[in-house]
């Protein structure tokens, strides 16, 4: 995550810029035809629940990092935050350096979620804060309680902005997790199936975002390494258009993001209404950058 600023952060939210969601009150329409053969996708929900029954879960405090002269105590979890649940943190700064502190690589209950965190230490500081995760992935995830968080660190230095400190995961388990039953919605049209990466077509989303309409896409990383999936050769009807999308999915998790098209190239190739999409995938090495599968191009009808 780059480092940015409150305001352009919260406006940015505010405007429903955040990757990896689905509209709350968005409809998704199933697709009709995919060329792999694939069963058709099950019918989506009109509207995202809500997520009843997250106050029940508590965590006891804990030390989440004591290391190289820094100290972050999770300290409680909260409901009542303005873009989502979130961490209630006590960060403590005695590494001799001025700090940022930030999050990497989050998840809930098995899904990769979206956070925002920006905290500056000073040495010898401390500063209470809280890591915010978002509740329109909560709802874009169907996530109605939170059983366990993962969670990493990445703190470097205010004024050189030179790596201080990256923490292996962090797992979290709330007073829930003994009794949680994990389930996951695969449900759509599997697009692709191999190298341990399992991606499925869920429906385009009715409600456009600022920039224009979207494909909901269902991911799973079965492997061991962190990947990134992103989409390459993508036309609409025929025309070659341009796709926002790149997701990170932590080994062993999963995310539910969308393909978002641009409405202005849309309306420049007089597409009024997305029939057939074709597109291809490019996973790599979230870490190493080496490409682990290019999918051949896959066919979308809707």
């Amino acid at each position: 995550m780059k480092k940015i600023s409150a305001i352009i952060l919260a406006i940015i939210l505010t405007m429903s810029l955040v990757s990896c969601v689905v509209p709350s009150d968005g409809e998704v329409n199933e697709t009709s035809d995919v060329s792999t053969g694939n069963n058709s996708a099950e019918e989506q929900q009109d509207e995202q629940a809500e997520i009843p029954g997250k106050e029940e879960a508590t965590i006891d405090e804990m030390v989440l990092v004591d290391e190289a002269g820094v100290k972050i105590t999770a300290k409680s979890l909260e409901f009542d935050g303005m873009f989502g649940p979130g961490i209630n943190l006590l960060i403590e700064n005695n590494s001799g350096k001025d700090l940022t502190f930030q999050c990497r690589n989050a998840s809930v209950n098995g899904y990769m979620v979206d956070t925002i965190m920006s905290v500056d230490v000073v040495n010898g500081k401390k500063a209470n804060d809280s890591l915010t995760f978002m509740e329109s992935d909560f709802e874009a995830c169907g996530i109605k309680a939170i059983a366990d968080m993962e969670i990493a660190f990445h703190i470097f230095d205010m004024a050189e902005w030179e790596t201080y400190l990256d923490t292996d995961a962090i797992r979290i388990e709330t007073s829930i997790a003994d009794t949680f039953e994990y389930t996951y919605d695969d449900s759509g049209d599997i697009v692709f199936e191999g190298n341990g990466v399992k991606i499925v077509i869920k429906g385009l989303a009715q409600d456009e975002s600022i920039f224009g309409p979207s494909i909901v896409t269902y991911i799973e990383n079965t492997g061991d390494k962190d990947i990134t999936v992103q989409t390459r050769d993508v036309s609409i009807n025929g025309f070659m258009v341009t796709a926002i999308f790149s997701c990170d999915i932590v080994a062993g998790k999963r995310a539910v993001d969308t393909i978002t098209f641009m409405e202005s190239e849309l309306e420049e190739n007089a597409i009024t209404a997305i029939e057939d999409v074709e597109l291809s995938f490019h996973v790599f090495d979230s870490d190493k950058w080496e490409t682990i599968v290019d999918t051949e191009p896959i066919n979308i009808a809707f």
